[in-house]
């Protein structure tokens, strides 16, 4: 057994099991505490809530919480393992929520036997919550899943494996393009992968001013064309017209090589046929598809990142999940828009460029400076400025498209 692996096992059992626990907010130590908390007094609040439902957000904890759910179909990289295995990954994200912005968040797991089942189930507890974050759902039942939540809840769902992930790589892959030189609109893609990921990942990219024209998608089959039968409507949104078939087809004289697949899956040879000053974004966890260490030593012009905290340039939904749940939640927005989910991929490319605070690179004591560039697209996860900039970027956005209840801006101390 490996260190890390029984360091990871002792972290989650002691000195209690589990990353959270519930804390009172209110006293309990008189009997007139508990007749306030409980009978008769509870009583009143109940009373408002019934007379209006939007009381609940003045005498309960419904506006400060998100619940993470889950059915376990796609675990982190290990597949479907089953909602309970999942429990430990959902209780990360509560912490998560909870340190980065200070969000209560309850980890919830279902057990179903169809997506409708599962759509029911979190439609009928929706309303316990402020917001809804989907997470390890597997393709393609997740875009289904998401949709009709969405149409159904009347608070924000958010499926962080799509869109977390879309809004982070979004954000480091217009500043890497700046960096070398290349405009979004003229870069030609090729995104190995075609789950919930890689095709929300592209769908962002294309928002933010990349030609669909210029992108090349693979599944295992090879390039997503359109001469293939085999496409859902998801994988179908990006089939190229194309006589290219294999990965070496389409990498010739890429200029970003976006990886959402498996380790390993591309070698120095790939990395040599691209075109000068690429873009690597090796995404796999733990193993990404190309070593950086191999990628470097074949080219000496390219930007690398990948989903790892152990090299530069990591590309983590955690950059952005808290802080789009805590602007949405500030402003009680009914949903989080493309707009939201925009105005969060400017935010973090725009801090990105800013000097660095002490208190950050004193988080990182391996990393003597950080300044905008090749080896730093992306802000640390424990930047502070984070909070404020993308929660204020997303309530802003809320209210100027018009989907929150609160229109005054909330203010958030830099």
């Amino acid at each position: 057994m490996s260190d890390i692996r029984q360091q990871a096992l002792d972290y989650h059992e002691f000195p209690v099991p589990g990353k959270t626990a519930v804390c009172l907010t209110k006293p309990a130590e008189t009997s007139h505490d508990l007749a306030l908390a409980y009978s008769p007094g509870v009583a009143e609040p109940v009373r408002e809530i019934a007379a209006n439902p939007e009381n609940a957000y003045r005498y309960t904890n419904k506006g400060n919480t998100v619940a993470v759910i889950s059915n376990g179909t796609a675990i982190l990289g290990l597949g479907n393992l089953g909602p309970l295995a999942s429990k430990p990954v959902m209780e990360g994200k509560a912490l998560l929520f909870k340190h980065f912005a200070n969000i209560d968040s309850t980890d919830i797991e279902v057990t179903h036997n169809t997506a409708q089942e599962f759509i029911n189930t979190v439609a009928a507890i929706a309303g316990t919550f402020g917001g809804i974050n989907l997470e390890d759902i597997k393709a393609p039942e997740c875009f289904v899943i998401e949709r009709e939540l969405i149409a159904r809840c009347n608070v924000p769902v958010f499926h962080d494996d799509q869109h977390g992930t879309a809004i982070v790589t979004a954000a480091g892959m217009i500043n890497a393009l700046e960096i070398q030189g290349k405009l979004i609109s003229d870069a030609i893609f090729v995104c190995m992968g075609a789950g919930a990921a890689a095709i929300a990942c592209m769908t962002m990219l294309v928002k933010c001013g990349a030609n669909r024209a210029n992108i090349y998608m693979l599944d295992t089959k090879g390039v997503i064309h359109s001469g293939r039968t085999d496409l859902n409507e998801y994988k179908a949104l990006f089939a190229n017209e194309t006589d290219k078939r294999t990965l070496q087809d389409v990498i010739k004289g890429a200029d970003v090589f976006l990886g959402l697949s498996g380790p390993n899956v591309i070698g120095a040879e790939e990395v040599a046929m691209m075109a000068d000053k690429p873009v690597i974004f090796a995404c796999s966890n733990p193993d990404p598809e190309i070593k950086p260490e191999l990628a470097h030593a074949t080219r000496s012009d390219l930007i690398m990142g990948t989903g790892r905290s152990d090299y530069p340039n990591q590309v983590n939904n955690v950059l952005c999940f808290p802080f789009i749940f805590r602007g949405a939640l500030d402003v009680r927005a009914s949903c989080i828009n493309d707009e939201m989910k925009i105005a969060a991929v400017h935010a973090i490319a725009e801090l990105a460029k800013e000097a660095v605070p002490a208190s950050v690179l004193k988080a990182y004591p391996k990393v003597s400076s950080l300044s905008f560039g090749s080896e730093y697209v992306l802000p640390k996860p424990m930047d502070p400025r984070l909070l404020p900039r993308v929660a204020r970027a997303v309530a802003k956005a809320a209210i100027d498209s018009g989907v929150a209840t609160i229109t005054t801006l909330p203010k958030y101390a830099d």
